[in-house]
């Protein structure tokens, strides 16, 4: 039973990563996410805790926390919904859900940093 479930797990995230990049939400590898985000003028948020984005942070990052969800939609509302927005977190998961969130408040061009701020560092 085990060896079914895990190709079939395997293969429903695939595919809802997949329908996520088509829908206004692309993840991207770091070369690429650096080549948009550095020495430019864009819309980059970090969606860490404040304590991890102190402890280091992509420059011209704003800090967001997803866990804090009242203030991170708010925060959100201060944005342009029509400029891309390029978010990262640890490893990808809070951004990839932060992503998800911000196509539903009606942001039209996202970028999810592939492997996040760990995959920043180790470039």
């Amino acid at each position: 039973m085990k060896k079914i479930l895990l190709p079939l797990l395997f293969l429903s995230s695939t595919i809802l990563i997949s329908a996520q990049q088509t829908e206004n939400i692309q993840v991207i590898d770091v070369a690429n996410f650096k080549e948009a985000v550095v020495g430019k003028t864009v819309q980059l948020v970090d969606v860490r805790t404040p304590e991890e984005y102190n402890a280091g942070y992509i420059d011209n990052a704003i800090n967001i926390d997803y866990f804090d969800q009242e203030k991170f939609k708010q925060a959100f509302k201060k944005l342009d919904k029509d400029k891309p927005v390029y978010v990262y977190c640890r490893s990808g998961s809070r951004s990839n859900m932060s992503a998800i969130i911000l196509k539903e408040l009606g942001f039209t061009k996202l970028y999810d940093l592939d492997g996040g701020y760990i995959a920043w560092c180790n470039l």
